[in-house]
């Protein structure tokens, strides 16, 4: 079964919601990924509140083009987390026709992470979106295992990305322990077994934090030009899972058009899923 592939705002996240539609449209992409809350401080926010120009634009080229947005993104859970930061989220994910959420536990306190997390999922279910808890390497919440058992309890699915799945020690029978119903999404990179040191980056690239975060942001690599296990990630999840490319890679993005990049990315993926067919 040849899963639905998309791209992630992250790839390409100078690009407005509606223009990352067009490029994913005109590549060949089945659907987006979209950042309706900003995460850093200087990162660029996107007025995406139901209404707004950039909402209505959005939605308007996804009626045209055929395309869907299946997550939105991104909110760290921390333990002063409550509606007043998620509702905006869930009205701007609700106008565009998304299904979940991605959300990062930034709480120490499990059981107040757990309840904070039920909460939202509460507040998500009238709006047809449910939150996807993502284990990020260099956040409390870092593997697999832990997220899935805190998903299980709130009610809420989990989000699987290959690069945290590699740095944060997870392990792929941790994939293989978690229900189909879990995992509505995985997200695809490479990269080196061993965590790289932070490289050149060009001019203007945000580099601030630890070599994790800054690999996590802008030093990914594409899919099938590193050693990450992704053959078997693939393997451990259940077939036709959409995929969902997210790579910022700063080198790579300034010697390539959005378009050129969003395409290499995508003839990646399908490569490598081919590739898999091929041994069946």
């Amino acid at each position: 079964m040849t899963p639905p592939i998309g791209i992630a705002h992250l790839t390409l996240l100078w690009l407005t919601p509606p223009e990352l539609v067009a490029v994913a449209a005109d590549t060949g992409y089945d659907f987006v990924g979209i950042r309706v809350k900003a995460v850093t401080a200087g990162e660029r926010r996107y007025a995406m509140e139901p209404g707004s120009p950039l909402s209505r634009e959005t939605v308007a080229r996804l009626r045209d083009t055929g395309l869907e947005v299946r997550d939105i993104e991104f909110l760290p859970l921390g333990p002063d987390t409550g509606r007043d930061d998620w509702m905006p989220a869930l009205e701007a994910g609700a106008a565009l026709g998304a299904r979940t959420f991605s959300v990062v536990g930034v709480d120490e306190d499990r059981g107040r992470l757990t309840d904070t997390l039920a909460r939202l999922v509460a507040d998500g279910a009238p709006y047809g979106i449910r939150p996807t808890l993502e284990p990020i390497s260099y956040q409390p919440v870092s593997r697999v295992a832990e997220a899935a058992g805190i998903a299980r309890a709130a009610g809420s699915a989990v989000l699987l990305d290959s690069l945290h799945i590699q740095r944060g020690g997870s392990t792929m029978d941790e994939v293989r322990a978690l229900e189909p119903d879990l995992v509505p999404l995985v997200q695809l990179c490479d990269g080196p077994l061993v965590l790289p040191p932070v490289l050149d980056l060009p001019p203007g690239t945000p580099a601030e934090g630890t070599a994790r975060h800054v690999e996590s942001r802008v030093q990914r690599e594409v899919v099938g030009e590193g050693e990450f296990p992704l053959a078997e990630l693939l393997g451990a999840v259940t077939a036709g899972t959409p995929l969902s490319v997210e790579v910022p890679h700063a080198r790579l993005q300034v010697r390539l058009s959005p378009r050129e990049f969003a395409a290499h990315n995508l003839r990646a993926v399908q490569a490598l899923l081919a590739k898999e067919n091929s041994r069946v």
